[in-house]
């Protein structure tokens, strides 16, 4: 048998770096940010909602939100603009289900307390916007997040030495994107996508070589939530594509042959296959019925519509380079994880290739959209969903860079400081954008960006992180008014 049809061995693995790894979470913790704000709203706004109204009326959420989302939906009556109803009567929200879904044990158990300690005398309102509401759901996002890379590691400590998984699992957790949506901006998606994304790779990984009718059912239920909870996570079904392929090569070939063979039959795959796209679809249910309540078409996405994307006309370079939010301008340490990723598609083909498809599917989807950009984001934040691969694709690029050292000593020292130095560039370019020292939305200077770096950001940091530890409503309220006066230099049109 060929060297690269082999599984990896299996290894005796201590627990060592998962503890680290809970550890440094448990730390992280007074960094959430449990404030519901932008597209937060639409996403919050399904599990608030349903839970505390029983209905899909959003109107209190959007009396609820920040005041850049609230003053452009709503009157002089504190009513929702008419322009914002569809044609079922209901506010838009063309936000996805998923992370509602996901919040919801957490805010039944909350909403749970809050009603009991009501009983007992609290005045804590049961409405969704309290504390323990925003303190829960940010929480949550956090947790999923922290799931997400768990998972990451454990795939990629299977193809590398644990020291480069767990190298590699730190950096893309604090030198990406993934910070900002799973501390500062919690009420977003992609902290979840990043947890549905990495548990389905994973499962889909840990059953590839014979998978069962109930690993079957299992990795359809899991696909049908990462498809919940964001919708260009179909572009992760590029693993059983590339996967498929072969088998259904090899099931023709034995078909043709008059000697039976070990190759799957073609019935069999069929029935595989179907079974799984019928469970997905079944699991897509809360997004069809939400969809079809709130837009009137159990299909109608209330996105961009297909037919208006750049189809004729990707913007491949402008994702990577751009100072829109380019992949690369704004999270540098990306360029090794995909170049490490490549690596890995030629060190084992057999696992490699499904997961570079995966990640080639991702970016053409991304380069076709119109808002490719991701409007107000850190980084091109589309790509934290695909924070399982970058993790496997740095430590195969960790362990390749690091065999240029005489010494294990002086190679862990030197990939150590490369990547505290990303780390440290992230965390300054995160608080220049948290704080509008750049723009939120739209292309940045990056000259300004770097000078900023280097004279600003060293300056102001430590009064900044005070108050964001110990007087974050003020700084919030700050933040915001900083952003619509951005939104109104740029748009003098706008109230």
């Amino acid at each position: 048998m060929n060297q690269q049809d082999l599984s990896p061995a299996p290894v005796r693995r201590s627990h060592k770096s998962e503890r680290l790894l809970f550890l440094l979470f448990l730390f992280s913790l007074p960094f959430l940010n449990p404030w519901v704000r932008g597209d937060g709203v639409g996403y919050y706004a399904f599990a608030r909602a349903p839970l505390i109204q029983r209905n899909l009326d959003f109107t209190e959420d959007y009396r609820h939100a920040n005041e850049s989302f609230r003053t452009s939906r709503l009157d002089e009556n504190d009513q929702p603009k008419s322009e914002f109803r569809t044609p079922t009567g209901h506010l838009d929200n063309h936000f996805t289900v998923g992370p509602a879904i996901l919040w919801t044990p957490f805010l039944l158990i909350t909403h749970a307390g809050v009603l009991l300690a009501r009983a007992l005398g609290s005045s804590v309102p049961a409405d969704g916007f309290s504390s323990p509401y925003r303190i829960t759901m940010a929480l949550a996002t956090a947790i999923y997040g922290f799931l997400g890379l768990l998972l990451a590691f454990r795939l990629a400590r299977q193809y590398v030495e644990e020291r480069w998984a767990l190298l590699a699992t730190i950096a893309i957790w604090w030198a990406s994107s993934l910070p900002v949506y799973m501390y500062f901006n919690p009420s977003w998606s992609h902290a979840h996508s990043a947890f549905a994304v990495a548990l389905f790779l994973w499962y889909w990984h840990e059953t590839r070589s014979s998978r069962s009718s109930s690993q079957w059912l299992l990795l359809a239920l899991i696909a049908g939530l990462m498809l919940n909870v964001y919708y260009p996570n179909t572009m992760a079904l590029a693993v059983l594509v590339v996967e498929a392929v072969p088998q259904y090569l090899s099931a023709f070939r034995r078909g043709a042959a008059a000697t039976a063979s070990e190759a799957p039959r073609l019935p069999d795959l069929l029935v595989r296959h179907l079974f799984f796209g019928l469970v997905v679809l079944v699991c897509l249910l809360p997004t069809f019925i939400t969809r079809y309540i709130v837009y009137g078409g159990a299909f109608e996405s209330g996105y961009i519509p297909l037919k208006n994307w750049l189809w004729r006309s990707p913007v491949f370079l402008a994702v990577l380079f751009s100072s829109n939010h380019g992949l690369f301008v704004w999270t540098p340490i990306l360029l090794f994880a995909i170049a490490g990723l490549i690596l890995f598609r030629w060190r084992e083909p057999r696992v490699g290739a499904p997961f570079l498809a995966a990640l080639l599917a991702f970016y053409l989807f991304i380069a076709c959209y119109p808002d490719w950009a991701g409007i107000s984001s850190y980084g091109n934040r589309f790509f934290v969903s695909l924070t399982v691969l970058f993790v496997l694709g740095l430590g195969v690029f960790l362990e390749r860079f690091a065999r240029i050292f005489g010494s294990r000593r002086t190679a862990l020292a030197t990939v150590s400081v490369v990547l505290t130095f990303f780390t440290l560039w992230n965390a300054g370019l995160m608080f220049q954008w948290g704080t509008h020292l750049i723009p939120a939305r739209g292309p940045i200077s990056v000259s300004e960006m770097i000078h900023n770096q280097f004279f600003v950001v060293p300056r102001q940091l430590t009064s900044r992180l005070e108050a964001y530890l110990f007087k974050r409503k003020a700084l919030m309220q700050q933040i915001e008014d900083r952003d619509i006066q951005q939104q109104r230099e740029k748009d003098p049109s706008q109230p």
